[in-house]
């Protein structure tokens, strides 16, 4: 028997797998981008029983059982050498996390699924904003513009429920706004203030816990306080039905644990600004989801308004990834 064919496939079995190597960081971004976009639909099956709250509380709770065991068997001297000062700020980012969850959760009671996922969105827009006070780091002219960009989506999402296209034109009339959606997406634009300020604590205490430290610490003291208000809520948290739980667990594991995992993965293995520019992708997956599964569609005025905020983003924080990667020299 010849050995060209034994060699013809040992380099098509070689050239198979260095291939299969090079595509998995993008099906992982791909993969990690569509467990994340399904958060949304379980909550909004799981808030047919559960509060906003106790969805928060479950989500974190899940993952805090997960992270720090794992935290404290590989990490644990880090927490030992960390100071009140720095204990103290995980803590305050453990709030601010809480925080985002629970008003964000919220808001997807209140509003579309639409105007929620791409307005909690804008949280990289708010961490450019506030760097310069907090991090002492330039503001660019770039953030500035991304944002007033999407400020002006965020006022097209919230007219989407009160104005219609009749006959070519935009007609809205005052007594249709919805005190309720205008509710809701203040809460998602809140949960994307408190998400930037859990982001911006993260940037100061991650120049000493790496990555799993810093999510085990914050992730337990934001399910602590959520857990803590969920008990103030007093709701009868074993009385649901099984399908409820289904929903809940798996809001714990697939978007939060899977999903995050395998972005974190990508990031080590191509560049941030690809990844950044994919995580776009979450409020698209999750809008096609809900008109799949749930036969939600946006509104034009919300689908035009989710546009501007995405370009927004891209605008405001696309050049400071780039500095990141060293593509775009620090000014």
């Amino acid at each position: 028997m010849s050995s060209a064919p034994i060699a013809l496939q040992l380099y098509l079995m070689q050239t198979s797998d260095l291939r299969f190597k090079q595509y998995q960081p993008v099906l992982a971004t791909t993969s990690g981008i569509f467990f994340v976009s399904t958060a949304s639909i379980f909550i909004r099956f799981a808030q047919q029983e559960a509060s906003s709250i106790v969805i928060a509380a479950t989500r974190m709770v899940i993952a805090s059982l997960v992270l720090i065991p794992v935290a404290w068997i590989r990490h644990c001297p880090e927490w030992q050498s960390l100071s009140r000062a720095e204990l103290f700020k995980g803590s305050l980012a453990g709030l601010f996390l809480a925080l985002h969850f629970a008003a964000w959760i919220s808001s997807l009671e209140l509003t579309s699924i639409a105007s929620s996922v791409v307005l909690v969105t804008t949280t990289p827009l708010w961490v450019a904003l506030l760097s310069p006070f907090i991090l002492k780091e330039p503001i660019r002219r770039s953030v500035l513009l991304g944002l007033l960009i999407s400020i002006a989506g965020g006022v097209v999402v919230g007219l989407g429920h009160a104005c219609q296209l009749i006959h070519g034109e935009f007609v809205c009339q005052v007594q249709t706004f919805d005190r309720q959606n205008l509710l809701g997406n203040f809460l998602a634009l809140f949960g994307a203030w408190m998400a930037a300020g859990y982001m911006i604590i993260g940037r100061q205490l991650r120049k000493k816990l790496n990555t799993i430290s810093y999510t085990a610490l914050v992730y337990g003291v934001s399910a602590l306080l959520l857990v803590i208000l969920a008990l103030i809520e007093a709701e009868p948290v074993l009385s649901y039905s099984g399908i409820t739980y289904v929903w809940l667990i798996a809001l714990g594991v697939f978007p939060q644990l899977l999903g995050h995992s395998l972005l974190n993965w990508a990031l080590k293995h191509i560049s941030a600004t690809y990844v950044a520019l994919t995580l776009l992708g979450e409020p698209i997956g999750t809008i096609i989801l809900a008109m799949i599964f749930l036969k939600e569609r946006p509104t034009l005025l919300e689908a035009v308004g989710s546009v501007l905020i995405m370009v927004g983003i891209v605008i405001g924080s696309i050049r400071r990834v780039k500095r990141i990667n060293g593509v775009e020299p620090a000014p």
